[in-house]
Parts: structure tokens; sequence; C-alpha cells
């Protein structure tokens, strides 16, 4: 799932490498996506907060609706960003952008806006599927998602479209279909887990574990822009913020499948915590082999140069961000072990210190080689290694440590919220 989750961008940034000026597209939807992801990411951790907190169906009615007020919370600032002169002078100011940039920056964040409230309602579905072990039909939902994705901008291209256009419709389409199966599938596929002594959800608990997951989130988001904002004043700055959204793409479609141990600890509880270290670890050795392969054959040029279309003046600043990013994935199985002990006991706080701590050693070790002109490609993505670092031993020493076999404890959410 995590990794047919993350396809889809691979054909994204392939049809904007084949677009007469590559680099300023990519570019430009480096700079529109990061915006806008810094809201969507607030959605990141639905599945796993679903399939935590819903135990009746009082819990999914007061779930879903909770979600959905959060998702219209969220698509206001997008619209004030994309429609309005202060938000578009705001973008220009954060990326140092203008002009026929800016523009299209502002036009990607009108046409992106409906996904905030699509997507809300898909994770929702997704963690309800994911909760009752259908984690085969979300893969298949997955899977017809990429397909759309795939299709719509095959005809953008055929037909001529302008890049933005085919981009926004390609990923808003995908995700109204998306939506539609899941919800049919839920109808036909869903059962209740088993009754819990815990007392009915409320919309307090749901905030109390929204929060800290959604702070994650964010710190995460803001983490790639950070960067491109520093790069973005340094010298070659399109071709070297085209190269690093190449390089994170990539590299997120290893690491992400490992995000999905989180949902391994909320779904099957901790009643074998080493044969889960067991199962993590060979993941992570066959994920982190791959990525090599990637990075260190020919494999990798076939990838970037021949499946993603990737420019001959982009391709090997790619690459050797690529090589640096590869030790990301066991930083992360890391984190996300600690991850999915904090949510499982539905104490989350220790995620937020995690994530502030990984945003503020980015944003410093940016400013700091920026000062000293040495920000480029590959101390770019080592920024982005080094906030993963930081998170992981923020999180290593706050996350809590229940003994193997036990529950979460009843009115956890409530503590979280004293």
């Amino acid at each position: 799932m995590g990794a047919a989750m993350l396809v889809g961008r691979q054909f994204q940034n392939g049809t904007l490498s084949r677009y007469p000026d590559a680099a300023r597209e990519l570019a430009v939807f480096a700079y529109a996506s990061s915006v806008f992801a810094l809201f969507h990411a607030m959605l990141g951790f639905l599945p796993q907060m679903v399939n935590a907190l819903v135990r009746s169906r009082r819990d999914l009615g007061t779930c879903r609706r909770f979600l959905t007020g959060i998702g219209a919370l969220l698509t206001l600032p997008v619209l004030l960003l994309a429609f309005t002169p202060p938000g578009k002078a705001l973008l220009g100011a954060l990326f140092d952008i203008h002009g026929a940039i800016l523009d299209d920056v502002a036009l990607y964040l009108r046409y992106l806006s409906p996904l905030l409230l699509l997507n809300t309602q898909r994770q929702f579905f997704r963690g309800l599927l994911i909760q009752s072990r259908r984690t085969g039909t979300v893969t298949v939902l997955n899977l017809a998602h990429i397909g759309i994705v795939l299709a719509v901008l095959i005809l953008g291209w055929s037909l001529r479209w302008k890049a933005v256009a085919t981009l926004a419709l390609a990923r808003v389409a995908a995700s109204a279909v998306h939506l539609l199966l899941a919800s049919l599938f839920y109808r036909l596929l869903y059962a209740l887990p088993d009754p819990s002594p815990r007392p009915p959800l409320t919309y307090r608990k749901a905030l109390a574990f929204f929060w800290p997951v959604a702070v994650t989130s964010v710190m995460f988001a803001l983490s790639r822009p950070v960067i491109y904002a520093f790069v973005s004043r340094a010298p070659r700055a399109v071709v070297t913020v085209a190269a690093l959204r190449v390089a994170f793409d990539v590299s997120i479609l290893f690491h992400n499948p490992l995000n999905q141990f989180r949902h391994l600890f909320v779904t099957f509880g901790l009643s074998d915590l080493a044969g889960l270290r067991k199962f993590m670890a060979s993941v992570l050795a066959v994920v982190s082999a791959l990525m090599l392969v990637v990075a260190a054959t020919p494999v990798g040029v076939f990838v970037l140069e021949d499946l993603i279309g990737v420019g001959d003046d982009i391709l090997p600043l790619a690459r050797q961000a690529i090589w640096v990013l590869c030790l990301v994935p066991f930083v992360v199985t890391v984190r996300n072990y600690f991850h999915g002990l904090a949510l499982t006991r539905h104490r989350t706080r220790s995620m937020a210190a995690g994530g502030l701590a990984r945003l503020g050693s980015i944003f410093l070790a940016s400013w700091a080689l920026w000062s000293l002109g040495a920000l480029d490609h590959i101390l770019g993505a080592a920024v982005l290694v080094l906030g993963f670092a930081s998170e992981t031993v923020v999180v290593l020493l706050a996350a809590p440590r229940p003994r193997a076999g036990a529950a979460p404890p009843v009115g956890a959410a409530e503590e979280e919220a004293e």
C-alpha cells in the first residue's frame, strides 16, 4: 500500500519531465505541492486514528463528523492562498518567486483545493478497511487510483494541456473515483472489531489523539519546503530544486512502505514485540537493498532517465542526492517502531515533540549551509537525513515503553487531553 500510494508521484514527475522547460515545470510543481502538503499532511495519520479509536457505530459516526470538520477547516487557508492577493504575495515571499512561476503555483493550489475534503473521507474509509484487515482491498484501490492518474496524465499530455491542468485534474479525478470505490467496499466488507470496554468516543478524545499526530505530519510537510526555500536563494536554484524534488520522491517510494509498520502496531497490538522487531528488520533489509540497487547500478539510470524522463541536466544531481538518502530507511524504521508504541497506547505527544525537533534541525542546518554558500543538492539531501535522525532521537527518548501484551489503558486519550 505504501509503495502504491507513491508510484503516482513518479508518473507525475515523468510527465513534467517531458514538457518543454522541464526543470521549470518540476520546480513549479515542487513549490505548489510543498505548500499544499503543509495542509494535506495533517491527514497522514487519519487511517491509524480511525483504526485506533473506532470500536462501535457511535464511535464511527463521531469520528467521521470530526474528520469532515477537519477537512473543511484545512481547505480554508488553501483557498486564501490560491485566490487572494495577500495569499499570492505570501507565496511569492516564501519561495522568492514572481511572475509566471508564481501565477502557476497559485493556479495549482486552486485546482488542488478540493482534495482536502476528498482525501479526508478517503483516509477515513482506508482506516476502516485496514481495521478489518482488508489490506489487499486497500492495495487494489490504490492501484485503481494510480491507473486513473496515469490515464489522465497520458490524456493531458496527448492533448497538449498545460502542465498545471494535467497534473491537477489527474489527482482530483483519481481521488474522487477512489473515494467512491472505497465507500462501496466499506459497505460490502467492513465489520466492527470486538466490543471494547472503553467509553464511547468523544470529540475531545478525538482531538486529543489528532493534534499531536497532525503536528508530526505538518513538520514533515514543512521539511522539504524549508530546504527548497533556502536552495531557491542559492546559485542554479531551479535545477537544484528540480533534482531534489526527483530524489526526494524516489527515496520516499522506498521509505514510505516502512511507515506502514505503524498499522501493524495499531491493528495487532503489542502481544509479540520481539517478533514484530524481527519482521521490521527483515523488511528494512529488503527495502534498503532495493534502494541501493537504484542508487548504485544502471537500474537507477533506467528509472530516472527512461521511466521518469529526467533530463541530462538533472539526472546526475538527482542520483547523487539519492545516494545520501539511502540512509533514510534505517532511520525511519527505528522512528516508526516508537511511533507504533505511541499510537497503540494513545500517547501521541512524543510524536509531536519529535516532529518539532526534525523541523528545527532542518531549518538550522539549511540556514547554516546557505549562509556558508554550501547548500547544494547533496547537502540538501543530507539535511533531510539529519532531520529524520533528530526526530528519531527525540521519539526514542520520549515514547512510552509498555510491557509486551499490555493493552491501551481505558481513557488514554483523555489523559492526553489533560
